[in-house]
């Protein structure tokens, strides 16, 4: 059974900083696609980052750039997303996916599993 277990979410001002852990078990991931994408209320899914494991590709939306970066410990099959200078908008509940497909691009939203979410929220 896939699982992916998301940890490190929580309170922070603006300004402050937050590691988000994936923990994945169930397969083996080496040539997944793990992503973290976020959804805030009342606004629609949005991807954050992206890595493939094979080859290290990783991909930021635009509003990360700079601030954001993800990794992964292929030894302990967790992935991590490093968010530094946070800002209130950055609050959601942020997911970590992993997709099988290699054809999918890395901003793409399709996922074949995802864990259950862990709060984000930046206080102004």
């Amino acid at each position: 059974q896939v699982q992916l277990v998301e940890s490190g979410g929580g309170l922070v001002q603006a300004g402050g900083s937050l590691r988000l852990s994936c923990a994945a078990s169930g397969r083996t991931f080496s040539s997944y696609r793990m992503g973290w994408f976020r959804q805030a209320p009342g606004k629609e899914r949005e991807i954050v980052a992206a890595i493939r494991w094979s080859g290290g590709n990783t991909y930021f939306a635009d509003f990360v750039k700079g601030r954001f970066t993800i990794s992964g410990d292929t030894a302990k099959n967790t992935v991590y997303l490093q968010m530094n200078m946070l800002k209130p908008e950055d609050t959601g509940v942020y997911y970590c996916a992993a997709d099988s497909r290699p054809w999918n691009s890395m901003s793409s939203l399709t996922y074949d599993y995802r864990g259950q979410g862990t709060q984000v929220t930046v206080s102004s």
